[in-house]
This record gives C-alpha cells, structure tokens and sequence, in this order.
C-alpha cells in the first residue's frame, strides 16, 4: 500500500511512502524535474527527516568548497580501471576517495551492475543502487578492447598511468592486449593490479558467492549443525580481495618510491578468502577437528554472538569475551550465583556448558527491558549491542561521517570505502557522482593533459 501526501517543508518535492514489509517502509522524496531522495526502514518520520535533508543539499545554497584535490595524499596519481563488478571497482573508488584520478574503461554494454536493480529500481534507472557501491569519484570510458582502435587507446592512456586494475580471467588480458607485460613495455613504473578467481594459471572464472562455498564460509554461516549452509548477505570475498589489492598496490607504491620500477600485483579470490578465515582455519590446522557452524556463536567464547530477544521486543547480542565481564553481567540480570557456579565460573566452563547457559541467558533476557538492559551494560563495560537493520544503522549519528553527500547528478547519499582518518590529510567532502556511461568526453581531455 502506497500513501502520497505533499512535504510542506519544501515546496515542489512529493513524499511517497511504501510499505516494502511488515513494518518496513519506503519513504521517497522526488521533485518536478525527476530527482528523488529515499531510504528503507521502520521509521518513516526520520527517514522523512532525512530525505528533506538530503534534497535541501540538492536545491538550497551552494555546498562549501571542497578540499583541494592537492591536499589529498594520492593527488595527482592516475588510475585506469578495467575492472568490473565489485571487487576492482572497489579499489578504484578506495582510491578516488584520497585524491587519485580514476577513469573506468567500460565495454560498450557497460558494468555489467548497471543492470543490477533491486525492485525498487525501475528498469530506466541509469545508476544502479550495486553500481553505485563502488563507482564514486570516476569518470567512464567506453573503449571496445576486441578493436585495434580500443586496445590503441588504452595503450595510449597506460602510458600515462600510474595504477591499472584488471580483472580479467587468466589469459584474456593477453588477448586483449592490456596485460601486464605489454602495459608495462609502454610504462615500466606502471602497477597492474590484477584480480583473478583462483590464481594466475587457473582459467576458472571467480565468483563471490561460489567461493564462499568452496572456502567453508557458508558451511560455517549455518544456523547450526546439520542446518543448510547460508551464503553472508555482501560479496564478502569480493570485498576481502578488494583489500588485499590495496595493501598489495600500496606496497607497491612504497617500492616504486625507493626503486623507480613498477610492479604486477596478483590477487586471487580463493587465497582471499582462505586468508581470512583466521581463527576458524587455525582451529582446524592445530586441532584436526573441522570447525562446526554455531549460527552467531562463537566456537570458543560464550557468551559471545548468540542473539537474544528482550522482553520489549529488542533484538541483542551479548559478546562477554573475560570472567569479569561475565560477573557483571550476571549482576545486571540479577543473578549473581551463576557467574559463582563451577559450571560457568570460567570461560573454559562456559563453554563447555555453552547450552545449559544460552537456555538461562534466553529465559532471563526474555523478562527484562532490552533499552535499559543495553544501558545498564554500557555502563559496566559488557559488551552486547542491538541488532540493527541496515537503514537503522546508516540512520546513526555516528554514521553520517561515512556517508558521501548527493549531487544534483545522482540525488542519493555514497558510502565511503575509506574508513580511516588521518591528522595529516583532509577527508574528500565530497566526489563526483557515480558515472553515466561513456560520460568522460570532456573529462578524457583532462586526462589526458
């Protein structure tokens, strides 16, 4: 059921109200020439608030001016991304956010996650909400790589460049001409980052959610044992080989400092991934037993991840990693003989009886409000937190920092990939929107200068 009513807080913008769920609404801020602001959540009146927000920095004054591109730590660097999809891409943005210029070369179909809509998109949306993930601070390049024209031109502008990020299976660079080798005959301090499936000799392509199952992440993601492997909810293994290649391009912007010469970085999805499965591969390395899924548990702290509903309602989740937190909490629930049991006196206890604990932990909670329970932990240091949506989380104050401002181009706030903070560069207040396709005729000039 869909409500309209007019926001008379600015004239010419129509609020919509969706209700997408039970409970869970769509609230659309769109004015007369097209340009909308949204979010998705169960608080239709903040999520209002927000939208007029957002479109005030639409239509109102003119934004503050923006941090000097020569202030950022990676002015004047040049990067050409052939990559696609998310793991390439997200290096491209990681990398526009501190200052580098970043033109994608697009085949003449574009990014594949043009066409990613979820259904709230309609089908003549140019930016989708996928592309635009990964794809802020970049202009586009259309460039037919099976041409000579093409693969002339991006010789052309890898003369000039300092990073390329490609994300081509194994030998399909070769035939297009813009691997590594030939790159770097034109431009011997070029960096070629390059993301593969499962290394640089295996032809397979990669896929994110095909590696997590191959790499134990969804068999542990299981809601238990004996309970059907779940896939995580965002191409984490893309995201993982996505880091990897920064560090690695990173390390090989030092090196080039000291040494002159550039470098090929390889990166694989299934070294990635298994990289980062940390203490659950190392369990099974120094234990010989296969870790079992335990839902949000923990293998070997309790109580740590299991979710818990109070008796408001509210979703928690405990994460009591020392005895002496434990105690504490205890006392918050008033049940302080529990943490002097021999039972669950010691981590190692608690174990070991993860079961008979979780029971009281869940009959307890269920009694006691979930808001003053989460406020009477802060206080004592225990560490437990509400389980959040999504929009819930992006509505934080806390969250705003990480949030990039829209533009009259693309009227959605960005996500940020950079997340760290320095005391000797400016955050980018701001980036060009994600790219129509083929929008970098003008901006190809610049480029190229």
């Amino acid at each position: 059921m869909t409500k309209q009513e007019s926001a008379q807080v600015l004239t010419g913008w129509q609020t919509s109200i969706t209700e997408v769920a039970s409970g869970v609404y769509k609230v659309e801020l769109t004015d007369k020439d097209g340009r909308s602001v949204s979010r998705v959540g169960p608080d239709v009146e903040a999520m209002r608030k927000q939208n007029v927000a957002d479109a005030k920095k639409i239509e109102g004054p003119a934004p503050p001016p923006e941090t000097s591109l020569a202030a950022l730590p990676l002015s004047g660097l040049r990067v050409l991304e052939l990559a696609s999809v998310l793991a390439g891409p997200q290096v491209g943005q990681f990398l526009a956010e501190l200052g580098a210029e970043v033109l994608k070369v697009e085949a003449p179909a574009g990014d594949v996650t043009r066409t990613w809509r979820t259904p709230f998109e309609t089908a003549a949306t140019p930016v989708s909400a996928y592309f635009s993930c990964a794809n802020w601070g970049k202009q586009s390049r259309v460039l037919d790589l099976t041409t000579p024209a093409g693969r002339a031109e991006v010789h052309r502008l890898a003369a000039t460049t300092d990073i390329v990020l490609a994300s081509y299976k194994p030998g399909d660079a070769e035939k297009l001409g813009v691997d590594y080798h030939t790159l770097s005959t034109l431009n011997p301090r070029l960096l070629y980052g390059h993301i593969t499936g499962y290394g640089p000799t295996a032809r397979r392509a990669g896929y994110d959610a095909v590696l997590q199952a191959e790499t134990g992440f969804m068999h542990l993601n299981a809601a238990g044992p004996g309970q059907e492997p779940q896939k995580m909810p965002v191409a984490l293994v893309d995201l993982l080989t996505a880091h990897q290649l920064k560090e690695g391009l990173l390390t090989a912007l030092y090196q080039r400092q000291r040494t002159g010469q550039g470098a090929l970085v390889q990166v694989s999805l299934w070294d990635s991934a298994l990289a980062s499965l940390a203490n659950q591969a190392t369990a099974a390395l120094v234990t010989g037993h296969d870790p079992a899924p335990l839902g949000s548990g923990h293998p070997s702290i309790v109580p740590y991840g299991t979710v818990y509903q109070a008796a408001d309602g509210v979703r928690l989740l405990l994460a009591v990693g020392t005895d002496q937190q434990f105690q504490h909490l205890c006392a918050v629930l008033s049940h302080p003989e529990w943490a002097q049991e021999a039972r669950f006196q010691t981590n190692a206890a608690r174990v070991a009886h993860r079961a008979e604990l979780e029971k009281l932990l869940r009959q307890r909670l269920a009694e006691v409000p979930g808001a003053e329970l989460l406020a009477e932990l802060e206080k004592r240091v225990v560490p437990a937190g509400a389980v959040r949506t999504v929009g819930e989380a992006l509505a934080q104050t806390a969250a705003q920092p990480m949030l990039l401002p829209p533009t009259p181009a693309f009227a959605h706030a960005g996500l940020r990939t950079v997340a760290f903070r320095s005391n000797t560069w400016p955050v980018a207040e701001r980036l060009p929107p994600p790219p129509a396709l083929n929008n970098a005729a003008s901006e190809t000039e610049q480029y190229d200068a």
